[in-house]
Order: C-alpha cells, then sequence, then structure tokens
C-alpha cells in the first residue's frame, strides 16, 4: 500500500533522514520504532507530505505522491495525529471531530452524524458536548485519533498515541486500535512502549541516527543486536549475552 524508498531530510547540516526505506502492507498494523531523535517523526512528515524530501519517494498504492501537498494525501486516505495534540481547545468534541468529517461532506448535520460516530468507536460516545478543553490527557489522545479517523483514512499514521498515557489507558486503548485495523484502515504508527508494539504490530521498521538498521517481525528485531545497542550504547548487546551466559 505504502512504499516509502530512499528517503532523505537534511536541515541546515544536519542529516535527520538518511536514505531510509520503509514498506507497509495493506491490511497490516505496521510500527516505526528507534531511540529519542532518530528522525521517526520526521520520516513521517515527509510521508504526509508536511515536510519536502531532499531526496528519495513516496508512493500509495501505487502512485508517486512525493510532490503532493497534505490536503491532496488526505483526500486519498491517508491522514495522521500528532505527538503533541492541539484541539480546538473553544469546540467540543463533536465538533472537533467534525472538522475532519467535512473533508467529504459539506453538510454540518451529516458532519456531526459522523462525527458521534467516530467518537463511539474511540470511547468518547459520553463527552460529545464536552469542550475540548475539558478533556484529560487520555481523552485528548482520543480526539486526536477521532478527528484523524472522520477523514476516512485508509492508511492511518499514528505518532505516539500512548505517550503520556499510564498502564491501564494503554490497555484500554490497544483494543480500539485493533478494532480500528479489523475495520479495514492500515496502520503505521510510531511508538516508543514496547508492549504496544509487540502486542499490535505484524512487522517493525527500526530507525536509529537516521538510517534504517533492522526491519522484520518484533520478537526477532528487539533481539536484533544492532537494535539492542541503537537503545543501549555501543557493546550493550555483548553485556546482555554475556549475562545471560552467565546466568545459564
Amino acid at each position: 500500500m505504502l512504499k516509502a524508498q530512499n528517503l532523505t531530510k537534511r536541515f541546515s547540516g544536519l542529516l535527520a533522514v538518511d536514505n531510509a526505506s520503509i514498506e507497509v502492507q495493506q491490511g497490516s498494523i505496521t510500527g516505526l520504532i528507534g531511540p529519542n531523535g532518530a528522525g521517526k517523526t520526521t520520516l513521517f512528515a515527509m510521508i504526509a507530505g508536511f515536510l519536502p524530501p531532499n531526496g528519495g519517494s513516496v508512493t500509495f498504492e501505487g502512485e508517486d505522491i512525493t510532490q503532493e501537498k497534505p490536503h491532496l494525501r488526505a483526500r486519498r486516505g491517508l491522514a495522521r495525529t500528532f505527538q503533541i495534540v492541539q484541539p480546538f481547545a473553544g469546540l467540543n468534541v463533536r465538533d472537533n471531530i467534525a472538522v475532519g468529517a467535512y473533508l467529504h461532506t459539506k453538510d454540518p448535520d451529516e458532519a456531526k452524524r459522523q462525527a458521534s460516530l467516530t467518537a463511539e468507536k474511540v470511547g468518547l460516545g459520553r463527552e460529545l458536548d464536552k469542550l475540548a478543553s475539558g478533556l484529560t490527557i487520555a481523552g485528548r489522545k482520543r480526539l486526536e485519533l477521532a478527528r484523524a479517523l472522520a477523514t476516512r483514512p485508509k492508511l492511518l499514521l499514528l505518532d505516539e498515541v500512548l505517550a503520556g498515557l499510564n498502564p491501564s489507558e494503554i490497555r484500554d486503548v490497544l483494543p480500539i486500535i485493533r478494532q480500528i485495523r479489523d475495520e479495514g484502515v492500515t496502520i503505521l504508527m510510531i511508538e516508543h512502549i514496547m508492549q504496544a508494539v509487540m502486542n499490535l504490530c505484524d512487522t517493525v521498521h527500526v530507525l536509529s541516527q537516521g538510517k534504517m538498521i533492522a526491519s522484520g517481525e518484533p520478537r526477532i528485531v528487539c533481539n536484533d543486536p544492532a537494535v539492542i545497542e541503537a537503545y543501549l550504547g555501543h557493546g550493550a548487546a555483548e553485556r546482555i549475552r554475556s549475562e545471560g551466559k552467565a546466568n545459564a
């Protein structure tokens, strides 16, 4: 469904993403992980059209969209959430979600009807008339998810949708993400919470210092020496291996 090939992004002298490629199969949940500052959000921004790449290409459903603006990608069915949620604080939950629904309808009543249905999917059905400014962090995260879903995406890019949530809140959101996939929306997600990555993702790609260093099934990737060292530092893989032998 999605192929990002050899994407590169420079900011002055900083090479934020270096020739990175990622592929997302239709119907999957694909994870993008890596240490802080690895370039994950920059890669997302290029895929979604918010940043132009200095090199490489983005193909969606077989068509090159590298030069397309974000709103045109949204019309194709590519939507994203943002790590730092910024709802329209003065609007209620229903109207916030309806903003996304207006992508496919000009009828305010229909947009609000779709917003109400979307709110139910993410567990905000009882909060429709509440101001967005009155939501908890968990509520705002769900609202961010709902606004993206209201655009009726085929591919949904989730940027740390679980960040800032406690373990109980995370457990509540995981089934929602699975249900979204089961209803036909393909998902590519940036995530630091490995519990979520292991439980949700079919495939994981690992970005470190702008380079893609590993791809594959989550349990295999998480035991890759290069991945361990990217997170824990040089020599960590060997130390863990030695400790395992000593404890055997």
